[in-house]
C-alpha cells in the first residue's frame, strides 16, 4: 500500500534562488547522503521531461534510480515521478515553495512511496525510515541550500 512522508523547513534565502537550487537535482548529494552519483539528461536546464539518473545506497544496497520532472512552475512548484523499476519507488514527489517575509522561503518536500513485487512487503519499512528521518532531511536541505546560495 502506498504511503507518503513529508517535511517542511524555512530556508533563509529568496524563493527564486531556492527554486533554482532544488530544480537542479544534481545538488541532491549535498543534502541526501544516500545519493552517490547523479546526472541530468539532457544536460540542459531542468524542464518538464528532464530525467535525473542516480545511483543510491539504501539499506546497504546500491540501486539505479531515474526520476522524470512532471511539473515545473517557477518559483513555487517542482514535481517528479520515479520511472525506474525498483522494489520500492517514489510514485510521486515534489517541492512546494512559498516566499516568506525578509527574503526567506518555506519549502515542503514530499514523496509517495509504493512497493512492487517483494517491495510490497518492504514499503512499510521504507516509509517508517523516511518518516523518522523527515525532520533531519528537511534540516539537511536547509543547511545545504543556505551554504550553496549566497546570502544577500
Amino acid at each position: 500500500m502506498p504511503g507518503q512522508f513529508e517535511a517542511t523547513v524555512e530556508v533563509d534565502r529568496p524563493v527564486e534562488a531556492v527554486f533554482a537550487y532544488l530544480a537542479d537535482g544534481r545538488n541532491d548529494p549535498q543534502f541526501s547522503p544516500r545519493v552517490l552519483r547523479i546526472e541530468r539528461v539532457p544536460e540542459t536546464p531542468t524542464a518538464v521531461g528532464t530525467v535525473f539518473r542516480s545511483t543510491v545506497k539504501d539499506a546497504g544496497m546500491k540501486t539505479a534510480r531515474e526520476f522524470r520532472i512532471t511539473d515545473l512552475e517557477a518559483p513555487v512548484r517542482i514535481r517528479w515521478a520515479e520511472v525506474s523499476k525498483n522494489s520500492v519507488t517514489a510514485r510521486e514527489g515534489g517541492y512546494d515553495l512559498e516566499p516568506l517575509p525578509d527574503g526567506r522561503t518555506r519549502v515542503r518536500i514530499f514523496n509517495v512511496l509504493e512497493g512492487h513485487g517483494l517491495g510490497k512487503l518492504l514499503v512499510g519499512l521504507a516509509l517508517a525510515a523516511a518518516r523518522k528521518d523527515a525532520g533531519n532531511f528537511g534540516a539537511r536541505i536547509k543547511a545545504a541550500a543556505e551554504a550553496a546560495i549566497e546570502s544577500r
